[in-house]
Formats: structure tokens, sequence, C-alpha cells
């Protein structure tokens, strides 16, 4: 479904004289593009607009002793706020990863009072606000919790005031369903691929390698787009991880999970170090997606802790240096030959990086989506998604969420596609 102009007196979503955004989840470059262009596409209209500070963690407090507090709380984003934001860095209204859905993971759970109370206090709060509708930033975890914020509201009492919510995609791993390219992931590219241009001029100085372990827990289009751009020498992301490069293993419950094949994995970077040196090239940076980490065997993450959503806490695992040691071991053993290999942690460092023009395009014109479906369209329960030539459209929770579980579905590279053969085609050439 795409958004219509229509003139303002027929405007469907003419009721709504505040809105709240909020943000929520890791940053990404362009966040004040996004956020400033929503709230002067309201204000433009005659629709106040509150920004409420670092996600979802002040709502969830809200009660009759923890009234709501501006400034603490929300900010009001007026025009003077706004100079010059959109393309700031940082995040003007903050960021968290609380999750007020945590413990709904079925339908039936809704209409558990204990499990929703979270939600509850949300919509008190914003409530308590006099706001008409949300507009939530961030990724697909802050997706699921619209859609149960909506869920929730539609188990309400008839004639209980409705709170309009549409969901503006985050995340610079670029995983997300029913979006082409999401805000912010070219600005990180062009980041992480800088760091690999720098150390692949150490690695040549050096005679070295260097195993640089990039953001993107559940896909590889970091990693992909930064080895690209980077001309690294080789990338390896959780797509990749099947055939041969994949085992099983067994916990003591009889519970089985696909895991790495770490000894065919190392084998194969080792194998591309040696048809390198073949090529007179006795140095190189690979690339290895954080992801990685959730593949490797149990003993390797035991003491490792998880987080509200289930993941584990992946910079804890360290994936590059424990890589770098088995590469250079498996490099010494079978060519008796010692060769530094360096592990390195790539990527928080370019989740507020200054934003290139296309993410500050893209994410205002997201941000512009986020009126133009409340008020111009009425809307309820969608995500803004942008493709082709910036054309808007609009994606129903539906669409996104599994009506069952409650859960979305990552966004993969998908295997042999072209994005993916690019990759191959430009690193070191491995018959495989």
């Amino acid at each position: 479904m795409s958004g219509t102009k229509i003139a303002p007196h027929m405007k469907k979503g003419g009721h709504i004289k505040r809105v709240a955004v909020l943000f929520a989840g890791g940053p990404a470059p362009a966040a004040n593009a996004v956020i400033s262009t929503c709230a002067a596409s309201f204000l433009k209209n005659d629709v106040e607009v509150y920004g409420i500070m670092h996600g979802y963690s002040n709502l969830v407090e809200f009660g009759p002793d923890r009234p709501m507090e501006g400034k603490q709380d929300y900010i009001n984003l007026d025009f003077k706020t706004l100079k010059r934001m959109r393309n700031a860095q940082g995040i003007l209204i903050g960021t968290a990863r609380t999750n007020p859905g945590k413990d709904v993971s079925a339908p039936e759970h809704l209409e558990d009072d204990e499990r929703v109370a979270p939600l509850k206090a949300v919509y008190d709060a914003l409530c308590s606000l006099d706001v008409d509708a949300l507009i939530s930033i961030g990724g697909d975890d802050t997706l699921k919790s619209a859609n149960k914020f909506k869920l929730y509201q539609n188990r309400l009492p008839e004639g209980s005031k409705r709170i309009p919510v549409v969901h503006l995609p985050k995340t610079i791993d670029n995983d997300y369903r029913g979006i082409d390219f999401t805000f912010g992931y070219f600005t990180a590219v062009e980041f992480l691929a800088s760091e690999l241009r720098n150390l692949i001029y150490d690695a040549d100085a050096g005679r070295s390698y260097f195993l640089a372990e990039t953001m993107g827990r559940s896909a590889g289009w970091l990693a992909y787009g930064a080895a690209i751009a980077g001309e690294a020498s080789l990338v390896l992301s959780v797509e990749d991880i099947h055939d041969d490069f994949a085992a099983e293993e067994t916990d003591d419950s009889g519970n089985s999970r696909k895991i790495m094949n770490l000894d065919r994995v190392v084998k194969f970077i080792v194998e591309a170090m040696l048809i390198r040196e073949q090529q007179g090239k006795e140095f190189g940076v690979i690339v290895l997606a954080e992801g990685l980490a959730e593949l490797l065997p149990a003993e390797h993450l035991q003491g490792i802790k998880r987080d509200a959503h289930g993941h584990i806490a992946i910079s804890d695992v360290d994936l590059g240096r424990k890589f770098a040691k088995w590469v250079a071991d498996e490099y010494k053993q079978q060519t008796g030959k010692s060769r530094k290999v360096t592990g390195v942690q790539l990527g928080y460092e370019s989740r507020c990086a200054k934003p290139h023009a296309l993410d500050v395009m893209l994410g205002s014109h997201l941000g512009v989506g986020a009126y133009r479906a409340l008020v111009e369209d009425g809307l309820d329960g969608v995500m803004v998604s942008v493709s082709g030539q910036l054309d808007l459209h609009y994606v129903p929770f539906d669409e996104l969420i599994d009506p069952d579980t409650l859960v979305t579905v990552v966004r993969h590279i998908e295997y042999n596609s072209d994005f993916q053969r690019l990759a191959r085609f430009l690193e070191t050439n491995i018959n495989r």
C-alpha cells in the first residue's frame, strides 16, 4: 500500500494533535535525520511532537509513584530543538534496549495481566501525556514491541483510547524484511571499509594478517559490504555455514543445534592465505561477521551472558582473536612457518559516524513517511518502507511478524545471489 497525498481537510488522521517518537536498540548513522524530519513533518501541520527519552526504559517505569516528567522522560521536539539536526551525529532522544514485550511470546500471553504489565505501563504513560499516536524507530526487536503494543490495545475494552503505532526500520546490519536498505547501512559500510583499507596497508608492511570481526549478528550484509568496499581478501558470515562448513551439536537435553565445523572453516582460511602466497601476497585482511559467534560449539560460549532478547553478548566472545589464534596455529602446522595473525573488533565506532548523504536522504524520507502514514492515510500497525527511487510503501505488521510466535524473520543474503557472487568474485579465488 502506498501513501497518497490528499487535501488537508480530507486527512484521515486529522484527530491526531500530539505524537510521541521513540528510538530503541543500537545507534545508527542518520538517526537524527529520521527523528528531525519526522518531527518537522508533524510540526508543519500543527501536530505537537514529544521525543520519548531512551526508548521504552522510562515508559515501563510509569505508575502512580512514577509519573512522566519533562526533560527527564520526554522532550518537546519543536523547531528550535530540531535546528540543523538532520546531519547531526548521535541520537537526539537517546536509546535503550528495554523490551516491554519480552514476556509475551504467544498471542495467549496477551491475556495474562502479569505478562502485559510493561505494555500496560507504556500505554498508560502515553495516555498520561495525551499522545494520539506512537512512532517507533528501531530494529526487529523494536518492531516486535510495536506489534505487541498494537495487539495489547486490540484487547482493550470498547471505547478505550487507541494509540496508532507506525514503525520506522533501523539497523546498520540491513537484515530487515520489507525494505531494500536500512538507514545507516551505507555509512557504516564506508566507515568499516576505510578501516579495512588501513589494515591492508598495515598487513602489507608487516607481511601479516588481520582477522576483522564486524557487526552483523544475524546476517552478513555489513560484513559483505565492508569486505567489497574495503578490498578484503576473504569474507565469511552466517550464510556461509552450510555443507562441509556446518555441523550439529547435541546438548545434555538431547536438543540439537547447527554449529560451525571449526576445523574446516579454519583450514579454508589458511587455504586462502596459501593461495595468496603463491600470488606473491604474504598479507591480507579477512572479514568475519560477528554472528558466527552464535554458531561456535558450546565449549566456546561457556559463561557468556544473554540479553533480554536471548542474544549472547557477542563482544564478550572476542571472535576475531579466537580465530586469529586458531588460524595462526593451523598455518604453522601446515607450513612449519609462523605468520602473524591479529584479531580486531570493528563496528561499534561506526554506529554514530557522520551520516552519508544517501542515509540522510533515506532516513529523512522514512521520517516523512511516518507523518504520511498516520495523518494522510490514517494507518495503524504498519512499517514505513522505501524502495526504488525513494518510493514510500507501508507494510502491515502482519506481513512481517509470525502471528503464532510474534517473532520476525531475518533477511539473509541469498545463497548465490548477485550480491554474494560479487564478494566471491572480488576476494581471493578459492575453488570450493
